[in-house]
């Protein structure tokens, strides 16, 4: 089915130290954090867009601003989960999501660790039907 894709992006800077399968937690080290977010929709509005880019970068701002300066292990959100790429972009998502505009999903939300290391999350059918 045609539809219509919008991307943003955004940035922080976080540490974070992973739990390893044995048990030990890796040394506590930082990164530059690259957001992108890939947006859908079928239908444009009245002026011809999908959604207001301003708002919905303001929104995703936010969001991603919660995690910037932070260590990811202290926050509510992976207290009891790794903060790993996989499931830094999964948070994002799950924040981000119930901001959108009715008929606006979210497709996948990509995590840059480093320039050379992502990763992305891409909700199920049922996941990205927002509104």
């Amino acid at each position: 089915m045609a539809h219509f894709e919008l991307v943003l992006e955004s940035e922080f800077s976080a540490a974070h130290r992973l739990r390893m399968h044995d048990g030990t937690l890796e040394p506590l080290h930082g990164h530059n954090w690259r957001v992108e977010v890939f947006l859908e929709g079928n239908e444009l509005d009245s002026a011809g867009l999908v959604a207001d880019f301003v708002v919905l970068q303001r929104d995703l701002s936010r969001i991603v601003g919660r995690l910037h300066d932070t260590c990811l292990n202290e926050l509510p959100a992976f207290r009891e989960i790794n903060p790993s790429t996989e499931l830094v972009a999964r948070h994002l998502h799950d924040e981000y999501a119930p901001t959108l505009p009715k008929g606006v999903r979210v497709a996948k939300v990509r995590v840059w660790e480093t320039r050379v290391c992502a990763a992305a999350y891409v909700p199920g059918e049922t996941a990205t039907a927002i509104g």
